[in-house]
């Protein structure tokens, strides 16, 4: 099974990137299954319908969310009528929406598993206790599972890689929106990757207008971010899983730049 994963998409400047690369994507990597994480996808805070099914139109199966889930409202409407979206699993009883979900594409399955971390994050349950719960009961009837750990500590997502390794098919941090260069097949055939990137404005700063986080970092004055329009970059993940055992057997990451089209 071929598994692309797109990290977190920012607003306009990042819908746009996904846009024009996807069939760029698709061509190149023949996926059965593309997972993106859509969390800032809508100004930069928060997903609506009509993005998610924006997504879901161009080709993308399953969406996962993070720490921004609910920040626009009308997300509410529509999260428990959505089958190809979860949210953290580790948010509290009884939030609306789904922690984890098996989506499907071109004759394949893929269970997908969302989680947060505590870390310099808000105080929730424990990711590992609930992801290892959630994962070991997916794995009586699907060996390929993916975990986006949606967290911000380096050390606490790779801990959750060495965690999950053997049980989960890959581990792919997002959150910090800069991709990190620790890609692996762990010993137990797990795929890590500590952050997949960003989808949004390589002429910003995390995907927001440069001036008004440096104005914050400054003066330590409330700033109002606004995505930025600059020229786009794209992150993610591309990974081949072995059906039978669910491990994986290759794993490579994908840069591009709007203008340039490099894909390393």
């Amino acid at each position: 099974m071929k598994v692309l994963f797109i990290g977190d998409i920012v607003g306009n400047t990042g819908r746009k990137a996904l846009k024009e690369t996807l069939p760029l994507l698709k061509d190149k990597y023949q996926p059965h299954i593309i997972i993106v994480n859509g969390e800032n996808a809508a100004a930069g805070r928060g997903i609506t319908s009509a993005i998610a099914n924006e997504f879901f139109n161009w080709g993308v199966h399953g969406i996962t969310m993070g720490n921004h889930t609910w920040d626009n409202k009308g997300i509410f409407d529509f999260i428990d009528d959505e089958p190809r979206m979860v949210r953290p699993a580790n948010f509290p009883p009884g939030t609306p929406g789904q922690g984890y979900t098996v989506v499907k594409g071109n004759g394949k399955q893929l269970a997908i598993v969302n989680l947060q971390g505590r870390t310099f994050l808000p105080a929730i349950d424990c990711p590992f206790r609930t992801g290892e719960e959630i994962v070991d009961e997916l794995r009586r009837n699907h060996k390929c599972i993916l975990v986006d750990f949606h967290a911000e500590a380096t050390s606490e997502k790779i801990a959750m890689g060495w965690f999950m390794d053997g049980r989960a098919s890959i581990v792919v941090g997002t959150h910090t929106h800069v991709q990190s260069n620790d890609d692996v097949i762990l010993p137990g055939g797990t795929a890590y990757l500590t952050d997949a990137g960003m989808v949004g404005s390589r002429e910003g700063i995390l995907g927001m207008e440069k001036d008004a986080v440096l104005y914050k970092f400054t003066t330590q004055l409330p700033s109002r971010f606004v995505v930025d329009e600059g020229k786009w970059m794209l992150h993610g993940l591309f990974t081949e899983l072995d059906e039978d055992t669910g491990k994986a057997k290759k794993l490579e990451k994908i840069r591009m730049r709007e203008d340039e089209w490099v894909m390393n």
